[in-house]
């Protein structure tokens, strides 16, 4: 379905989903009807757990002749992990197919100041992922505006695809004024990926106006 937005522009939302089961009690039934209604609703791709990309694949190369992208994530939700860990998830998630990953940084080390750490880490994350498509998630809710300005200006140094604004087990998710933030700070060096708290058609569509590119919902908008 394509929307006018206040500039009277077209969006077809659809091609912007990233349809997301990252529930730990997901059954291989639920992350099936996870794909069939991406296919149905022509999501842009399915985001689930690492250890259910393999059945994922194989699902949709079966069922759905290969139609949806597969994303996966690391460090996942708290970014907490060291950044070897991290780089074996991520190899991992990749040889077994996914197509893009959404990885948390270390937000510890940010609330530090320690942005050199982060800087070591999306460096070696994006050496690892130079042939796929690379989120960083930095999980907004936690973070001041200058420190969302910093890793946003990091990302963008390092030619990160999306910087992704919430994992969804925040304390909040997207928000327009976040969005904005980084879209006004990296000007066109990244794109944008809002997440967390997508309910609604109406709050999506919101979201992209502000700037996103692509969208993390677990409902059907």
């Amino acid at each position: 379905m394509k929307l006018a937005n206040n500039n009277e522009e077209i969006i077809n939302l659809e091609n912007k989903i990233d349809f997301t089961l990252l529930d730990p009690r997901a059954t291989e039934n639920d992350l099936e009807k996870l794909c069939d209604i991406a296919y149905k609703h022509s999501y842009y791709s399915v985001c689930v757990n690492s250890c259910n990309i393999s059945y994922i694949k194989g699902y949709i190369l079966k069922t759905l002749d290969n139609k949806l992208k597969i994303v996966s994530v690391a460090g996942f939700p708290l970014g907490s992990t060291t950044i070897q860990v991290k780089l074996f998830e991520i190899k991992e998630a990749l040889q077994n197919g996914a197509d893009e990953i959404d990885v948390v940084i270390n937000i510890a080390k940010v609330k530090q100041g320690k942005f050199d750490y982060i800087k070591n880490e999306i460096k070696k994350i994006r050496a690892l992922t130079k042939k796929h498509v690379l989120k960083v998630i930095i999980e907004t809710c936690y973070l001041t505006q200058n420190e969302i300005v910093k890793i946003s200006k990091i990302c963008a140094q390092f030619k990160v695809d999306y910087i992704k604004t919430s994992t969804g087990f925040g304390t909040a998710g997207a928000k327009i004024e976040d969005v904005k933030l980084i879209y006004d700070t990296v000007k066109g060096a990244c794109k944008i990926k809002a997440s967390g708290g997508v309910q609604q058609r109406d709050f999506a569509i919101e979201l992209i106006n502000a700037g996103a590119s692509r969208i993390g919902t677990s409902y059907i908008i």
